[in-house]
């Protein structure tokens, strides 16, 4: 006989999900050995008081999880099944601490984060209209696996959108879409052997400083001067890949100018197997002048490695990114990746390729490169008053961003933690120096973004910036 108590009155389990509970832990804790059988549907029901349907569908639920089995004509028996080894007496169930994560609320807070976008002017009901299009077009390669470098209308569309604007020379075929640009980074190094010596700029983006350490490749931060990254050190550290970010170095927004551009790919040409992945990561945005071409735009020997982004000129969260591979690469990446399953939403990528195509991303970038150059006037006119002679600015006039010096006796830490009290999310150059060289006398260094920041709490900014930095 099984004696199980049963509340009829229970709002959360049903009376056959209790009964398959009961009978499972019984088998469980071995109350009830292999080979013994159970009571027959109608004598547990009886027995339970409970209707025949309800233990039968705890029995049928047994049965298909394989805690019991069934002879015909005998009736359901209890399955011989294997202990868990190393149990002891009771399962953790609670999660370390220090796996833990606490939600900060950041309702008071105000950013000056170099990853952030405004999307208080994203055109969400032109998105939507496009949304709509895109369920109305393509079902059929919505209900699908798409290709892996992404659906060749979007990529052709993409091929035609950085043609027009950043002068990219390059076929549909040749764009591999991704979600996200280190996704994409990380599949290209992957194909590649691990002999591979990589040089990029420092200060330089230290997540795909990263990357490419955990992935261990021999990387040699490479210092800047006042044209960009260095040919010479480049050269010194042997280096056959390079990354780069020529039209607004990341961090100090420097612009390499066409005399390195073209050292940079002369260097590419002498032996072989030599490529630079050029990162265009907010070239979108330039103000007061044209828009500066791109390297690969400039190159003819196949060599340089186009990546570009959404996630800056629309919604950090789109995560859609796009890669341009030489043909030679290409081969090598169809033939490595040809199982490979495409990362991005098929939605969201239709739903771009109407967005491009009807005219409204033209119209929105063209809107906010006016919007974020008034909000950097301000925002730079807001710190020079504030700060004074204290404050030099790296002006250079294209991105989200600009690179900033503060004179102070404080270091870094005291910073940051004074900066978290004022509720002032900011990011200091600290984070960038990839060989951790960032102290310089009674100088403190920031990458200050404006592109969340609101416009009428730009001046609070930078009440709450000098008092961290008072």
């Amino acid at each position: 006989m099984i004696y199980l108590t049963l509340d009829k009155n229970a709002k959360t389990n049903y009376i056959y999900q209790q009964i398959y509970e009961g009978i499972k832990e019984y088998i469980l804790l071995g109350r009830l050995k292999p080979g013994e059988k159970l009571p027959p549907k109608r004598t547990l029901a009886r027995q339970l008081k409970v209707s025949m349907n309800s233990v039968m569908t705890a029995y049928d639920q047994l049965l298909t999880e394989g805690y019991i089995y069934t002879t015909e004509r005998k009736g359901y028996f209890v399955e011989k099944i294997t202990q868990f080894i190393n149990q002891g007496d009771a399962i953790e169930s609670s999660l370390p601490s220090d796996l833990k994560e606490s939600i900060v609320d950041k309702e008071e807070w105000l950013s000056l984060s170099h990853m952030t976008s405004n999307i208080s002017l994203f055109p969400f009901k032109k998105w939507f209209r496009c949304q709509q299009k895109t369920i109305d077009h393509h079902q059929r390669e919505l209900s699908e696996i798409i290709h892996p470098q992404g659906p060749y209308i979007v990529r052709k569309t993409i091929c035609r959108l950085i043609a027009l604007t950043r002068g990219v020379i390059c076929e549909p075929e040749q764009i591999v879409i991704g979600a996200g640009t280190m996704s994409l980074i990380r599949q290209l190094m992957d194909m590649r052997d691990r002999n591979t010596v990589i040089a990029m700029e420092d200060p330089g983006y230290s997540r795909l400083y990263h990357l490419l350490k955990s992935m261990e490749f021999d990387v040699h931060p490479v210092k800047i001067d006042e044209k960009g990254i260095s040919i010479k050190e480049i050269e010194a550290a042997k280096a056959n890949f390079v990354f780069v970010t020529p039209s607004h170095q990341f961090p100090t927004g420097k612009i390499m100018p066409i005399s390195r551009r073209i050292e940079l790919l002369n260097w590419s040409t002498y032996t072989e197997d030599r490529y630079i992945v050029e990162d265009d990561y907010d070239s979108e945005f330039k103000y007061e002048t044209d828009n500066i071409p791109s390297l690969q735009s400039l190159d003819r020997n196949q060599r340089v490695i186009y990546t570009g982004t959404f996630s800056k000129t629309m919604l950090p969260g789109i995560r859609i990114s796009y890669m341009v591979l030489p043909p030679g690469l290409l081969r090598e990446y169809r033939r490595h990746y040809q199982h490979l399953i495409q990362s991005s939403n098929t939605i969201n990528l239709f739903t771009l390729h109407y967005f491009i195509k009807n005219g409204e991303y033209h119209r929105h970038v063209k809107r906010m490169n006016h919007h974020y150059e008034t909000k950097r006037k301000i925002l730079i006119n807001e710190l020079i008053g504030r700060f004074k002679d204290n404050i030099q600015i790296e002006d250079i006039p294209a991105g989200l961003h600009f690179y900033a010096h503060f004179r102070s006796n404080k270091d870094y830490e005291e910073i940051e933690e004074r900066a978290k009290q004022e509720k002032l999310e900011i990011y200091t150059m600290k984070r960038f120096m990839l060989n951790n060289i960032y102290k310089h006398q009674n100088i403190i260094e920031l990458v200050i973004g404006f592109a969340s920041i609101p416009e009428d709490k730009i001046a609070e900014a930078v009440d709450r910036l000098y008092r961290a930095m008072s």
